[in-house]
Order: structure tokens, then sequence, then C-alpha cells
């Protein structure tokens, strides 16, 4: 059997869920508000130290090419050698 509600009581229940919701929202404004004043922070934000990106240097790129070429060289090579 399915409860059948008046219009009435479904909007007297739509205006307490609403209340609360509000209520909810003032508490939560009010944590993040003391959070931002103990960190100094906005809340949700991203320490500086990670924002930043790592730029690595063509010298630096060239040098990490040529030593993995020289590995893959190496493991060819002992391939080569093993298969004889």
């Amino acid at each position: 059997m399915a409860l059948e509600l008046d219009t009435g009581t479904l909007q007297a229940a739509l205006v307490g869920y609403q209340r609360q919701l509000e209520e909810i929202e003032e508490k939560m404004g009010e944590l993040r508000r003391r959070l931002e004043k103990s960190a100094g922070l906005r809340v949700g934000a991203i320490p500086r130290a990670s924002q930043r990106k790592h730029r690595m240097s063509a010298e630096g790129r060239a040098r990490i090419a040529a030593a993995q070429r020289a590995r893959w060289a190496k493991v060819k090579k002992s391939r080569k050698t093993a298969s004889e």
C-alpha cells in the first residue's frame, strides 16, 4: 500500500528540509572561515610548491636520451652475443 500525502504535508516537509539545508550550509561556512583563519589559506587551495612545474633543460633531456640509448645498445649487444 502506497502512502498518499496531501499537498500541505509535502510543502511542510519541503520547508523543513530547506531549513535544515540552510543550517548545514551556515555551519559549513563557519568551518570554512575558521579553517581559512587558522591556516591562512583558501579552503581547497593547492599549496604553491605543488603548483610549480618542473622544466627540464634541453641539455638535461639530451643527457637522459643518450644514457637510454647506451642502455639499449648494451641490451641489444648482449642479446646478439647470447644468440650466437
